[in-house]
Formats: structure tokens, sequence, C-alpha cells
């Protein structure tokens, strides 16, 4: 069963949406699938998550996704790959300071299909 994407306006959204379905679909990974549907629902399934947050909930070395938008409230200290939907200004500064590096979510699922090691932060 496929994604509706037709109530969606943005044309790159779709894209990410289809592209993260087709990863899940080749590999047989449910991790970019359970992404796409939550980027394929309404806004309100967006997850809004703080550096802090991610400080917190992660050690050095992990791979982190976020189905929504990173934002610079707090500090990182550790050295994480992250991937999201958005990440603001601020929070690419604050990541980049660190010494870790942003992906988007296609990057991210042509690198790993199978999703293995990624922590997905709500």
């Amino acid at each position: 069963m496929s994604l509706s994407t037709e109530r969606k306006t943005s044309d790159p959204l779709k894209e990410i949406i289809n592209g993260l379905n087709t990863a899940s679909r080749e590999s047989g990974g449910k991790l970019w699938r359970d992404i796409a549907e939550r980027l394929a629902g309404g806004r309100r399934r967006y997850s809004s998550v703080d550096l802090g947050k991610i400080e917190r909930l992660c050690s050095d070395g992990d791979h982190v996704v976020v189905a929504g938008t990173v934002l610079g409230g707090g500090n990182l200290g550790k050295k994480v790959t992250v991937t999201a939907l958005r990440v603001s200004k601020l929070a690419e500064e604050k990541i980049k300071l660190s010494g870790s590096s942003v992906k988007t979510l296609l990057e991210a699922a042509n690198e790993n299909p199978k999703g293995t090691g990624i922590r997905v932060i709500r």
C-alpha cells in the first residue's frame, strides 16, 4: 500500500516522502516507512526537537533522525549525525560547532537503507 501525498502541496516534501517509501520498500526496513508515514500525515505528527534533548538522549557517534524540525534550544557537546526534515539556522550552527554533521532524510536513507543503528527522536 503506497502512501498518499495528494494533499501535500510542497513538491520537495512529496519527493522526500516517496524517496523514503522507496528506500523502505527496496530494503525491507521499517524505519524509513515510519518516517514517511509521519511526514505524509498532518503537521501535528511532525516533531520539534531541541538540541538539548538530543544531548540528553544520545551518546557520541549516534545517528539521530527527527521527523520534523531540529531547533537551536540548548547546547550540543557530543559528536552525532543529525538527520531531519528541517534544521533551524541556529541549530545548524551549533551542530557544526560541536563537530557533528547534518544530513537530509534522503541522504541518510540512501546511505543506510535498512535504517540500522539509527535513533529516532520525537
